[in-house]
């Protein structure tokens, strides 16, 4: 994939070596190179691919593409002593545009997350538009009553403090309290919502699926990249 060239001073600053005034103390020092020639002007323009700093490759030069396992007790609030973020290398907080999580999970929910610093795709996995799937494994503190699949099937649930009802949802039992839930839209705590709106309580919730992306064997608080493939898939 061909990539265009950018100025050095921009290129380092917004992948969070530094500010662009001290790029000019790196190349002072003699510290920046391409094809292992140093470099001496903050404003040259250079191929992010080939440029070095301390004679290693730049930290990701191009955009994040990220699969997580959000694991319980972590916020997606970039500002929190308890956030994601601590579980990546310490540079990517910096990165501009920011890494940011492809919505959220609230600090009691575990499971598939998604992260990026592209925006145009944190927008295409986040916009109501594309009505993305997302699949739920919950437990609940009371028995299933046998009405709730078909009230939340219906596309009629209307939640506290809402206006308009649930979309469809899709609930498959698999005992009293466990159920497998998938989702087609993510306001604001909704499995939890509903369930209250039921009578009942989530006593535990993890999401298994986002989409087509799923953990596999990823442990809570690993991640990895994604893959050309993975990126270029559709929900």
């Amino acid at each position: 994939m061909a990539h265009s060239s950018e100025r050095l001073d921009h290129l380092l600053s917004r992948l969070g070596y530094c500010s662009r005034s001290e790029v000019r103390d790196l190349l002072r020092e003699g510290r920046v190179s391409v094809d292992g020639m140093p470099l001496r002007k903050a404003a040259t323009k250079v191929d992010p691919a080939t440029v070095q700093i301390d004679e290693e490759p730049l930290d990701h030069p191009y955009p994040l593409y990220v699969l997580y396992h959000k694991p319980l007790g972590k916020v997606c609030a970039h500002d929190d002593p308890r956030a994601i973020y601590q579980d990546f290398p310490p540079r990517w907080r910096y990165r501009r545009p920011s890494f940011s999580s492809v919505g959220r999970l609230d600090r009691e929910t575990s499971g598939v997350l998604l992260l990026t610093d592209d925006g145009d795709w944190l927008h295409r996995w986040t916009s109501p538009r594309y009505a993305i799937p997302r699949r739920y494994r919950v437990t609940l503190q009371n028995p299933l009553q046998g009405h709730e699949a078909g009230i939340l099937a219906s596309g009629t649930l209307l939640l506290e403090g809402e206006h308009s009802p649930c979309k469809v949802a899709e609930m498959i039992p698999l005992d009293t309290t466990e159920l497998q839930l998938t989702l087609h839209e993510g306001r604001y705590h909704e499995v939890r919502r509903m369930f209250a709106a039921l009578d009942n309580l989530v006593l535990s919730l993890h999401r298994e699926a986002f989409g087509p992306f799923t953990l596999d064997d990823l442990a809570p608080g690993q991640w990895r990249e994604l893959s050309e493939i993975e990126r270029q898939m559709e929900s």
